[in-house]
């Protein structure tokens, strides 16, 4: 019954886009949104369902970085390490999360509530160094903003 359930919600899902001219992308978007992250067994289905190679769904969820094939918790922290961050301190604001955190890169944390990641770029090089939180950048940071942000999402 439950795994009904999901193939359903991810034809309503595919459904929704089908006047669209390249729609994969965001119906890749949608189903993480719902399910938190794109298991195996759902790209295969999205594949069939639009009649795509599985290889070429598989690839699109594997080369964009805002989309995960792994569970992950229910905060993903993204910590840009492009060249403006890293010369701005990048790397400080790793050490303070993975202390924070107790994780390292690519971890999750035991209870399930956050995911460090780091990624190359996050287009906000004014405002260096800077992670987002899921949707939230935040930049201009040091390591009381970094210990500020994250009591907000310990809550």
């Amino acid at each position: 019954m439950m795994e009904e359930n999901l193939y359903r919600d991810i034809e309503e899902i595919i459904e929704k886009y089908k006047g669209e001219a390249t729609p994969l992308l965001s119906i890749l978007q949608e189903v993480q949104e719902k399910f938190h992250y794109l298991p195996r067994n759902v790209l295969g289905y999205i594949a069939k369902k639009m009649d795509i190679p599985s290889s070429t769904v598989y690839g699109v969820a594997t080369f964009y970085s805002f989309l995960e094939t792994n569970p992950v918790g229910e905060y993903v922290i993204r910590v840009c390490k492009s060249t403006p961050c890293h010369v701005q301190g990048a790397f400080n604001v790793l050490q303070v999360l993975k202390r924070e955190l107790g994780l390292k890169e690519g971890e999750t944390s035991k209870d399930g509530k956050f995911t460090l990641e780091v990624t190359s770029c996050l287009g906000v090089c004014g405002v260096a160094p800077a992670m987002m939180i899921n949707d939230v950048t935040y930049g201009n940071l040091n390591d009381e903003r970094v210990r500020e942000i994250l009591a907000l999402y310990r809550r």
